[in-house]
């Protein structure tokens, strides 16, 4: 907020002393210079707001893709405690009700054949 203020008192006063309400000789009575500074002030913030979403984009993305190994890495996790718990019930004769949805889920999922079919479904 301060630029706003910082901006708005400045281009104020160029327009108020350029206007004659001032009563002081106008320097740029057209305002041609305070256009070209406003222009080239534009060009310039223009290029550090991409730089700045540029930097932005980087570092989301460096944050998807270790939230996406911790994600593979927490499935590879979850599926070998299922598998053992599966295990640690046969051994015990606990009795296992079979379904295709534990079997599904007790099935070792590679990340890289997870990060091949993502690449091939974003073509």
């Amino acid at each position: 907020m301060a630029s706003l203020y910082i901006h708005l008192l400045l281009f104020g006063i160029w327009i108020f002393w350029n206007s004659g309400f001032l009563n002081l000789k106008p320097f740029d009575p057209s305002f041609i210079i305070l256009a070209t500074f406003a222009a080239v002030e534009a060009i310039f913030l223009t290029t550090f707001v991409l730089i700045g979403q540029r930097h932005m984009n980087v570092q989301a993305d460096k944050w998807a893709e270790l939230d996406l190994q911790i994600s593979l890495l927490t499935e590879h996790e979850v599926t070998k405690i299922l598998t053992l718990i599966t295990a640690i019930a046969k051994k015990m004769d606990i009795e296992v009700v079979e379904h295709k949805e534990i079997a599904e889920l007790s099935k070792d999922i590679h990340p890289d054949n997870v990060l091949d079919t993502m690449e091939k479904a974003a073509l």
